[in-house]
Parts: C-alpha cells; sequence; structure tokens
C-alpha cells in the first residue's frame, strides 16, 4: 500500500514536472516571438535583438528553476542556499564592473521603452555640452549620434535614460515663428 501511494506521488511530480517543463519552453518561444516582432517594428539591429533575447532566455530559465524546486519540492533551502551564495560571489565580483552592467541593462531598457528611433533627430538635455544629433545606431552600450556638425557623438546608454531627450520634430522653430509674424 505504502509503495503504491509512493509511486503514485512520483507519477504525479514527474507529470508535473514534465508539465513544467512544456510551458518553459512554450513561454520561451514565445517571449522569442514576442521580441523579435517587437524589433522588426523598431527597426533594431540583428545584435542588439541577439542580446535582449538571450538576457529574456536567462532570465526565464532562472525563473523556470525556481518555480521547478518550489513546485516538485526539490529541498528549496539547500538550493536556495547554493544559489545565493553564488549571487553574493558574483555580486562582489561585477561590483566593479558597474558601468558596464548599467550599460547592458540600459540597453535592454532601450529595446523596451526608448522612444526614439533610428533616424530621429533628438537633443540630449546637457548643460555643458551640445548633445544633440540624428541617431546613427543604438548599441549594447552606446546611442549613437551624427552632429549637425558632422562628428559622431557616442553616448552611453545608462546616461540617456538619466537625462531628458527631446525629439527635435522643426528645423529652425524661431524661424517658423518669425516667418508667421513677418506674414501678418
Amino acid at each position: 500500500m505504502i509503495e503504491l501511494l509512493l509511486s503514485n506521488v512520483l507519477l504525479k511530480q514527474f507529470g508535473l514536472g514534465l508539465l513544467l517543463i512544456v510551458a518553459f519552453l512554450v513561454f520561451k518561444r514565445v517571449g522569442r516571438k514576442w521580441i523579435e516582432t517587437l524589433a522588426q517594428n523598431k527597426r533594431v539591429n540583428l545584435k542588439r535583438t541577439q542580446f535582449v533575447i538571450k538576457s529574456f532566455n536567462a532570465a526565464s530559465f532562472l525563473l523556470f528553476v525556481a518555480i521547478f524546486t518550489i513546485v516538485l519540492d526539490l529541498g528549496f533551502g539547500d538550493i536556495s542556499l547554493f544559489l545565493s551564495s553564488i549571487f553574493a560571489v558574483l555580486g562582489v565580483a561585477l561590483f566593479a564592473q558597474w558601468s558596464i552592467l548599467s550599460n547592458l541593462t540600459a540597453s535592454v531598457l532601450i529595446f523596451f521603452v526608448f522612444p526614439y528611433r533610428i533616424g530621429d533627430k533628438v537633443k540630449v538635455s546637457d548643460k555643458d555640452d551640445d548633445i544633440s544629433g540624428v541617431i546613427i545606431d543604438i548599441t549594447m552600450f552606446h546611442v549613437i549620434l551624427r552632429h549637425a556638425s558632422g562628428n559622431i557623438i557616442t553616448y552611453p546608454n545608462n546616461l540617456i535614460l538619466q537625462k531628458g531627450v527631446t525629439k527635435i520634430v522643426a528645423e529652425e522653430p524661431v524661424k517658423a515663428a518669425e516667418v508667421l509674424l513677418d506674414g501678418s
């Protein structure tokens, strides 16, 4: 009788584990298609799209492992101790690389929420320098602008999220106002 109960519990856990794996694979495929569609609509280059897909896959895998261990009761206490130790060591090791990590994180945020596209003329609110021009590329670390003088400006992703960015629609708004005043 006890063997029947144990085999029934093991069978349920096996079935639940199989269901979780199928759900993970479906979630991964749907997420990839959604990211590719979003990238195509935003005219994002292939390297950035692949980076965002890899980041999505890594995050979804970690989420899957956490859900898998909790639902199947696989000794989450031991696994959480192991994972927290790894994250603590990684956190200390990567603390010196915060600038690189913040730019990579900002790149993912820019992919999803940045309202400007390649080809838009923008001005970054910076009191010291004239950071304005046409966006010619958005990479994993920088937004690349071509200034009106022809110079190329590379501006870090983490800073472009911290500063105000204005999309320039009209070339010379002051002159347009002067034309209206002179014409009346």
